[in-house]
């Protein structure tokens, strides 16, 4: 049965697909090797792992304004996440994401990092502010 997770009215269209979670934080410029799609901080808790076209689930957002662009960079060579969950985002991650066309959302009563798990299939609609968990998968782990 769907599990229904109420957050604040986020940006960009409605999308379904797979999540990747690490209770760590998010940064475009410091975090991610923008042209092989991975993430690159060998102290982050995804390091190795491939974003791109993952909802990426992730405590708060950080870094400066080379976010914006940088995600702008990556929707146009088409290796970018499907979408962005935060338990908080701040102004500049909003506006890179808003210009990049990538779904975005945050703010939930809970802990998101608790609430969803890697390979948890999730619909985000962030002009309802929600995501639903599809389906959780037996194996997948917080």
């Amino acid at each position: 049965m769907p599990t229904l997770l109420r957050c604040h009215q986020g940006i960009g269209p409605a999308v379904t697909g797979t999540a990747l979670v690490a209770k760590d934080n998010f940064s475009a410029r410091y975090d991610l090797d923008r042209k092989a799609g991975v993430f690159s901080r060998p102290s982050h808790a995804l390091a190795g792992q491939s974003y791109v076209g993952r909802i990426l689930v992730l405590d708060q957002a950080k870094g400066g304004v080379a976010t914006a662009w940088m995600l702008r960079d990556m929707a146009e060579r088409g290796i970018v996440p499907l979408a962005l969950i935060f338990n908080r985002v701040n102004p500049i991650l909003a506006q890179g994401a808003a210009f990049a066309g990538v779904t975005m959302v945050d703010r939930f009563a809970g802990d998101v990092t608790d609430l969803i798990r890697t390979g948890d299939t999730l619909r985000v609609d962030p002009a309802a502010g929600s995501v639903e968990v599809l389906n959780r998968e037996s194996g997948a782990v917080a």
